[in-house]
């Protein structure tokens, strides 16, 4: 394996520290994919930056409650995956488990209260444009 190092001239990197590096980066990007993939989280396409950074911050809620589901979770492996301990299930496996965890603990909420339809928006009248911002683009 071949891994780049930059640094002030003269100073021997430290082997052990770029390689914990490079094994949290490589967890990284499997976590972003993951959360993009399972949770959709660019897919969503929002008019203001303040509903990106809320959907951004609702979808780490939702990651951080399944690392914590983790232990509380039992794994529902497909026939070819290999079994894991409780404390050691991935995230799509806890995905999966966590559903039967919801059944069990119930919701605080109260049941929702039964409404007639919506008058919606008034005949001939329509919404108006969308504000457009400006792509954020790297400095050179």
């Amino acid at each position: 394996m071949w891994l780049w190092w930059a640094g002030p001239a003269g100073t021997e990197p430290d082997l052990g520290l770029l390689w914990r590096a490079y094994v949290r980066r490589f967890d990284l990007e499997h976590t972003f994919r993951f959360l993009k993939q399972t949770f959709g989280w660019s897919s969503p396409r929002f008019r203001h930056p303040e509903q990106a950074d809320r959907w951004t911050w609702l979808v780490l809620a939702a990651f951080t409650q399944l690392r914590l589901a983790r232990a509380s979770v039992s794994d529902m492996r497909l026939p070819w995956e290999r079994r894991y301990e409780a404390g050691w299930l991935t995230p799509l496996r806890v995905h999966r488990g966590v559903s039967s965890l919801l059944v069990e603990l119930g919701t605080p909420a109260k049941a929702p209260k039964p409404c007639g339809r919506s008058p919606g928006r008034p005949k001939g009248r329509r919404s108006g444009r969308a504000k457009l911002y400006p792509a954020i683009k790297k400095s050179a």
